[in-house]
Parts: C-alpha cells; structure tokens; sequence
C-alpha cells in the first residue's frame, strides 16, 4: 500500500495528560505562555491525527516504557502512578500504546463520564492522596459537554465543496477512476438505499452513474481515502488520505475491508479492470456484506464498526445488486 506517512512524530504523553485537556476545557482559563497542557490542545487543534504514546510510571514488565517523574505533578509518585493506571484501566488499553490524538480523546470523552475516584476521591485518607484541587469544581464535566469539536475542529464545509467540485471534475476526465475496494461495496448498497448525486459525502454516486453510461470505464484498486472518490467525506484526513470515521479509527478498520475485499476478489492495489467486469466479479463472489463490514460490536474497541451490523441492512445490498445488475450487466 502506498499511503502517505504522517508528517508529524509520535507524541509521548501522560494518560492524566488527556483529562486536564478535557478540564482546561471547562476552566476556560486564558492560555498561559509554556503551559504543557495548553500546549497539548494547540497541538492537537492543528495536526488531530498525530499519534500520541500512552506512557506511565508502573514498573514490572511495563518497565519498557516507564517515562519517569519528569510530568508529575506535585500531588506524589503514587498519586500519578494510581491516575495513570485508573485512566488506562477506564479506557482498556495498555500502558505505552500508540494511538491518534483523535481516537483517544473521543474515547476519553464516551468512556470517562467524571473524575472522581481517578483524579480525587470521596474521602481523603492522607496526606498522600489529597487528589488534584480542581477534580471537584467540575470543570472536566464542563468540558466533556463540549465534546471533541471543541478540541478538534470539523472539516471546512467550503473545503469540502471545492473538494467535491475538484475530484468529481478529475473523476469525469480520468481514463482510470481510482478507488478504494471495500466502497465499491458501499456503492452498491448506496444504490440499494436509492442514493443518487449530488451526494455529498463521497463520489460513489456520480461514479455509479458515470459508469452505467460507460460500462467499459476502468476502475483502479486505490489504497487508503483516496481523493478521487473521497475528497469530499467529512471524515477524511487529507493531509494522509485516511480515513477518521469512527471516533478516530474509521482507517484501520476500512484497512481490513479493502484487504479482505481484494483478497475474495484475487486483485491487489492496483489491479485494474472494466467496471461492467469488476461488479459482475463482485456480485459473483460476494452474495452479501456481513462477511466484509463485520467486525466488532463493541465500544471502546479499536475495531468498533457498526456499518454491517446497524447502519447497513443486508436488503440494501441485495437491492443495489438487483438493480446493478439489470442496469451494468444486461
């Protein structure tokens, strides 16, 4: 696959580190010169994907990625080791994972509904394990109720219209259209579900529409958010033509559909073929989509998806088959 790399390195941060984001939210503080936090939130704000490294102070065989007590703050050594593990343990993820900015505060958000018992508790036992002063003024509840966008910003609406206008004009004069397997799926339940352009999300239907004029268009097995078909989704990311659907990991999901799909097709990227040839293979080989769009049911699983399971009927498809098949393949 050739998919761009991201053009920014791995952040190390401290789990704590994502719920004083969410707090500074809610204080509504004006930024401070050199303040790591406020730091964070600008980074975030401009590059949302950046991958950031879970590391925390737990020792035996996470010793690895122990990052020291350079980030604690002055609450002691046990306090922070104790947050860190109790963020962790909310989210379900090891220490030292790595993870877009992006997925992990979606998941901090849907996952961590208060502070307490993490950053202070009910009664204070000792000196030792007072908690952060500002676990009970609720400003992280505050900043939760602003959600993710008010940390990252939705794309551009106008963006997204020129985008559209662009890819769909490059579509239209392409020889080749490029496109990523697993929507070609999509397209066809698309169909199914009687949409029609302008769409617009994506370049599916004016694709679908193109090529039951011209069966005989080539179609291109295209790797990631490819822009041609993509440019215009909400959820892409274009500085690495990936996909953020999801609460962040639409991608790594939709990575699995391509192969999957390419695999059951015995294409790879890059394969080539006529569209009235390609759906008539995909119709062969694929009698429904659950074997593609299913993945998991659970949240906070990186593999959470529900297009197969909620968003997407099995009647869709079959309708879209139906009608592509009398159209396409007559």
């Amino acid at each position: 696959m050739n998919c761009p790399k991201p053009p920014y390195p791995i952040r190390d941060v401290r789990p704590y580190q994502l719920l004083c984001a969410i707090c500074r939210l809610g204080e509504e503080v004006p930024k401070a010169a050199g303040d790591k936090i406020d730091e964070l939130l600008s980074s975030v704000a401009k590059t949302p994907d950046m991958p950031f490294a879970l590391k925390c102070n737990v020792g035996d065989l996470y010793t690895y990625q122990d990052p020291g007590h350079a980030d604690d703050t002055p609450e002691g050594a046990e306090f922070n080791a104790k947050r860190d593990l109790d963020v962790l343990h909310r989210l379900n993820l090891p220490p030292g994972v790595t993870l877009p900015a992006r997925a992990l505060f979606h998941r901090v958000m849907d996952t961590i509904e208060d502070v307490e018992g993490i950053c202070a508790f009910p009664s204070v036992t000792s000196d030792a394990w007072k908690g952060c002063p500002k676990a009970a003024m609720g400003f992280y509840k505050k900043g939760r109720a602003r959600g993710v966008t008010a940390i990252i910003r939705p794309r551009d609406e106008e963006m997204m219209k020129r985008d559209k206008q662009a890819s769909l004009a490059a579509m239209c004069a392409a020889d080749v259209i490029r496109v990523r397997p697993h929507i070609l799926l999509c397209s066809v339940c698309q169909v199914g579900n009687g949409v029609k352009p302008p769409y617009p999300p994506d370049n599916l239907p004016e694709m679908v529409e193109l090529i039951l004029k011209k069966p005989d268009t080539l179609i291109a097995m295209a790797p990631c958010a490819d822009w041609m078909m993509c440019a215009p989704c909400p959820d892409r990311c274009p500085d690495m033509n990936a996909c953020v659907t999801h609460r962040g990991a639409g991608g790594l999901t939709n990575q699995l559909r391509d192969l999957r799909v390419l695999q059951k097709l015995g294409l790879t990227f890059g394969s080539t073929m006529k569209a009235r040839e390609l759906y008539k293979l995909i119709f062969e080989r694929f009698p429904g989509t659950l074997e593609v769009c299913f993945l998991d049911r659970t949240y906070p699983s990186v593999w959470w998806d529900p297009c197969g399971v909620t968003s997407v009927s099995p009647e869709a498809y079959e309708k879209g088959k139906q009608i592509l098949t009398a159209a396409l393949l007559k």
